[in-house]
């Protein structure tokens, strides 16, 4: 995630960090899992890692948005589609407990609510 993403994030009225500014920059998944459960924190990668059910079941979490885009996705592009996300005050308020897959022009919610 591009390191502007916090402040997009912030500027819509919600707590965010980047996993760089609390040391966590290299950190391994579970332990940004871990810090994210304790802080009650939802959590926003670009990858699908934490969209292995399995190891990280939403319902202990305070929810997962994963942002699902190309490789090649700019940072304007990711952006985009986080701002899109955090425009959606029903998606959010449904978040907790739940793993969001968010693509451009397109947010799914597991399970459904």
């Amino acid at each position: 995630m591009p390191r502007s993403s916090a402040p997009l994030v912030q500027s819509h009225g919600h707590l965010a960090t980047d996993v760089h500014a609390i040391g966590l920059g290299s950190a391994a998944d579970q332990d940004i899992a871990a810090y994210a459960q304790t802080n009650q924190l939802a959590i926003m990668p670009r990858d699908f890692d934490f969209a292995d059910v399995p190891n990280y079941p939403p319902d202990q979490y305070a929810g997962f948005a994963v942002i699902s885009l190309p490789s090649s996705a700019t940072a304007p592009t990711i952006l985009n589609v986080v701002d899109a996300l955090l425009r959606q005050a029903q998606t959010l308020n449904h978040l907790p407990g739940r793993l969001a897959i968010v693509e451009a022009g397109r947010i799914r919610l597991r399970p459904a609510p």
